[in-house]
């Protein structure tokens, strides 16, 4: 399916706990390549379903709603955002402050890796 058809097509999702089958016109779609999927309705109109592939592999779509299938969202703007935002002096500090850092070859840039991955999941 072409991710600009604004045609409607029957979905069906049923969800179980943490998995859930999903098929678009009696069609399943395979659980390998969905990595997600949302559900939005406005007053009035068809529900849109936004599917989230995981796999760039091939996989055919056939599919009362309009469909999308997007890729996942691409890291790499959050992640300059981010960077761009840490103070070097405040990085190199908290690097050589670590109880883990070591006298090994590039355990300084190690320190900072760490640190920096630590800030980003807030801890």
């Amino acid at each position: 399916m072409d991710h600009h058809d604004s045609g409607k097509h029957h979905v069906r999702i049923t969800a179980h706990g943490d998995e859930a089958t999903v098929e678009i016109d009696g069609e399943p779609v395979e659980s390998r390549v969905l990595g997600a999927y949302t559900i939005t309705q406005l007053l009035g109109e068809p529900a849109h379903v936004l599917l989230r592939v995981t796999d760039g592999g091939s996989s055919r779509w056939s599919g009362m709603a309009r469909v999308s299938v997007a890729g996942g969202p691409d890291p790499g703007p959050a992640a300059a955002a981010f960077l761009d935002a840490i103070d070097a002096e405040e990085l190199e500090s908290a690097a050589l402050a670590r109880s883990d850092l070591d006298t090994g070859p590039h355990s300084l840039t190690r320190a900072m890796l760490t640190q920096l991955g630590e800030w980003a999941r807030g801890v």
